[in-house]
């Protein structure tokens, strides 16, 4: 079968990469101070809104261009096939987690509030899910919220948030039902991370940076107008959410994984491998390992394209968002695996291996966040295929 994309498509796909060659920033993002690195995502955000290319799927009324999600895939590809930077945590959220979630499950005024600030680059978002005993499993969670008046008190703790130090808002589960009410007892609530009583503590990582954060909420109002769905209904709202980051929010990142791996292809037919004497495509196991990338890749661009096919006719992200999850992360690990072996010796140095160490060492997180690769399999069992828990 061959595929040939639209006059339409085709044309707007023109227009995107023209853009972007045209605006793409020419200074690469700092390296090591987090508010110089926010202040650049910020930048290139507002960069694309002033352009009119933020939000392509977003509704015209939130500051979006109002097209379809195919429209929004094409932007996903240019932008990768364009090197422009990494979409970073720092807009990440807003515009992948808590925007999506706020237009499907949100109230007018959260909307007509927080969306146009997203796509603007003007607010960053983080993720209050996790606790130190519960991680996959949510429903274990135990930062408790109680209604007071028009508010809620919020007390408890959560972990490995990431840049919470540099939030303006998060994404805040907490339980309002009993203590053993498992998933029916979740409320999901827009917390303003300035609040009184929101304590913040970095966590230094092993490269000796602050990526995630310990947050501790001692007597926090949150009001009640900030409760994104119903009280008790949060778990309904979070599955919305999860739908979100585990398929269309992994788009990008994808698009990004596969211009990588042709990037990987280019350098293994032109430069020697770890043997040092010839190509390290001679290699026939080398050869055979990126191959079945190639193929793995084409198998997850054709799920993707049925996501959109589906966000077309009005569907919102489902139990398919673990099938693109599971499948791309783990093709992830393997391509980075693959740039270590063909680089050989040189894979060591920084200087030489460049973004693909970094890669290398964040691959083994993308299995977990989100999720973990375990969870995932067991979604796919019990929802899609009917096993027995």
């Amino acid at each position: 079968m061959e595929y040939r994309e639209p006059i339409e498509e085709w044309r707007f796909r023109e227009e995107v990469r023209e853009w972007l060659y045209a605006h793409k920033p020419r200074q690469p993002r700092p390296e090591h101070d987090f508010q110089a690195q926010m202040a650049f995502d910020r930048a290139w955000q507002r960069a694309q809104f002033d352009g009119g290319w933020a939000g392509i799927a977003w509704p015209n009324a939130y500051g979006g261009r109002g097209l379809s999600p195919v429209q929004q895939l094409i932007w996903c590809e240019e932008y990768a096939s364009a090197h422009c930077p990494r979409v970073h945590d720092s807009v990440w959220l807003g515009l992948n987690h808590a925007g999506p979630t706020l237009m499907a499950r949100g109230t007018d005024t959260q909307k007509s509030f927080h969306l146009p600030r997203i796509l603007r680059g003007e607010s960053t978002w983080c993720q209050g899910f996790s606790e130190p005993n519960a991680g996959s499993d949510l429903a274990s969670l135990r930062t408790r919220a109680v209604v007071d008046g028009d508010h809620l008190i919020v007390n408890g703790q959560k972990t490995w948030t990431t840049f919470a130090h540099l939030a303006d808002y998060q994404e805040l589960l907490v339980r309002t039902g009993t203590t053993d009410s498992r998933h029916r007892g979740l409320t999901w609530v827009i917390c303003d991370m300035r609040a009184p009583g929101v304590e913040i503590r970095p966590i230094e990582a092993l490269d000796g940076r602050y990526h995630n954060c310990e947050v501790f909420y001692q007597d926090v109002r949150i009001p009640l107008t900030n409760v994104v769905g119903e009280i008790n209904g949060g778990w309904s709202v979070t599955l919305t959410t999860f739908g979100f980051e585990r398929g269309p929010a992994g788009f990008g990142s994808f698009c990004e994984e596969a211009v990588a791996l042709e990037d990987l292809v280019d350098y293994a037919r032109s430069h020697p491998g770890a043997s040092g004497d010839r190509p390290a495509m001679a290699s026939e196991a080398i050869a055979f390992s990126l191959a079945t990338a190639r193929a793995q890749a084409q198998s997850i661009r054709a799920l993707m394209y049925r996501m959109v096919s589906s966000a077309e006719r009005g569907a919102e992200p489902g139990t398919e968002g673990s099938f693109m999850h599971l499948a791309h992360t783990e093709l992830e690990q393997s391509i980075m695996r693959l740039a270590v072996d063909i680089y050989g010796p040189r894979g060591l140095s920084r200087s030489e291996l460049g973004d693909w160490a970094f890669g290398y060492f964040k691959s083994f997180a993308d299995t977990i966040a989100g999720g973990t690769s375990e969870i995932q399999r067991n979604i796919i069992g019990e929802r899609l295929l009917g096993l027995p828990r």
